[in-house]
């Protein structure tokens, strides 16, 4: 499954729309060779297009880097693959409990508690020893050890995984939130409402964590009207959900470097990889160097903070959905609020590989989840084209 961020097409000039692209076929792909937009190549009996002008590094083949090369001929009809039952892609994304590429969720344990299934609702100054049972934000929770003053609902993880709280199931009745509240993001989309949409996520996609990141991004399903803020919310897990599997993969398995060495502005950092990472797959330096200087933190030096904390994996996303135009001419944010549709925050985020009949299966796979998503927030498409 390959996790593809057009993140990166956001700092490439691109062909000015109408004109005719030089195309200049430089035979076998070759190390230390600098490439210009639509050379191609050829790579392991494949042929491929460039998508990016850069100077080919040994790591930087034209089957592990689609974000630089686009195949042509020869390979998989798909650079990038998504949601399960997709077509097979040539990178995968991994969850972070282990290098495993096929996604085979554990069923989690069944609550014992009273009619509701919550257990007892966490509270912040109790003393809870390894094994207590708690309850938080419509999900229960078990201590893997001592802890105290640490939220479940944001410091959680598998066991195993060193964080004080293992999650469970979910839970209904009073102890979850089933209507949304507040003015936020959460006023738009509640809990159950999440659960609903993504009911085998990883647990490291919280809903308090995407809460406390649109938090930090207010117009994020916070502009125009109810329906309005309705489908932004919508558009942006839908794309969340086909870059993710579900909300599933938290890193790519093809781990590869990611560093552009002509990047100045955002040099890589010693011994760092910049691969993709969090709901929309943030990959290259220069992406984590931009969305770490937006952010105010560390992510050029240290960007495993993306796959380590869920609030943080978040703002990464909605850095890009409200900030980058990617390979579009407007932000996703935009697209949405501005009545432009659905189909140009496809193609601000992946447009280059999948729009204009790049690979229709994958738009249609995220049209999909879009119309899935409205009908449970309750409202329509809305204005401009579902497509690109």
């Amino acid at each position: 499954m390959t996790i593809v961020l057009a993140v990166l097409l956001s700092l490439v000039l691109a062909v000015p729309a109408g004109a005719a692209p030089d195309t200049a076929d430089r035979g076998p792909w070759a190390v230390g060779v600098t490439y210009a937009v639509n050379d191609t190549v050829t790579y392991n009996g494949s042929t491929y297009r460039c998508i990016q002008a850069h100077t080919s590094q040994a790591d930087w083949t034209p089957s592990a880097v689609p974000a630089l090369w686009g195949l042509v001929t020869g390979g998989p009809t798909s650079t990038r693959t998504n949601t399960p039952g997709g077509p097979t892609a040539t990178r995968t994304p991994t969850q972070a409990s282990g290098p495993t590429a096929t996604r085979t969720p554990t069923p989690l344990p069944t609550a014992t508690s009273g009619g509701t299934g919550c257990w007892t609702p966490w509270v912040s100054t109790t003393a809870y020893t390894g094994g207590a049972q708690v309850s938080r934000s419509g999900r229960n929770y078990q201590a893997a050890y001592w802890t105290q003053g640490n939220d479940p609902a944001t410091s959680s993880g598998p066991a195993g995984s060193g964080q004080p709280w293992i999650p469970m199931t979910f839970c209904g009745g009073s102890n979850a939130t089933s209507t949304p509240g507040g003015t936020g993001f959460a006023s738009i989309v509640s809990n159950a409402q999440f659960d609903q949409m993504f009911p085998s996520r990883n647990a490291f996609y919280t809903y308090q964590g995407l809460v406390t990141a649109a938090n930090f991004y207010p117009a994020f399903a916070g502009t125009g009207s109810t329906d309005t803020r309705k489908r932004e919310a919508a558009a942006a897990l839908a794309n969340f959900n086909h870059e993710t599997g579900g909300l599933w993969y938290i890193t790519e398995i093809a781990q590869g470097l990611y560093c552009d060495t002509t990047n100045t502005q955002y040099p890589c950092a010693p011994g760092q990889k910049y691969y993709g990472r969090g709901p929309i797959q943030l990959s290259w330096n220069f992406n984590y160097g931009a969305a770490g200087s937006a952010l105010g933190l560390p992510l050029l030096t240290n960007p495993s903070l993306a796959e380590q904390d869920p609030a943080l994996a978040w703002k990464t996303a909605l850095w890009y959905w409200m900030t980058q135009n990617g390979p579009g001419t407007m932000t996703p944010h935009d697209a949405m609020v501005n009545g432009a549709g659905f189909g140009e925050t496809i193609r601000s985020i992946n447009g280059a590989l999948e729009c204009n009949g790049g690979n229709g299966a994958q738009v249609q796979s995220r049209i999909n989840a879009y119309n899935n998503f409205i009908a449970i927030l309750g409202t329509t498409a809305g204005p401009g084209n579902l497509g690109c």
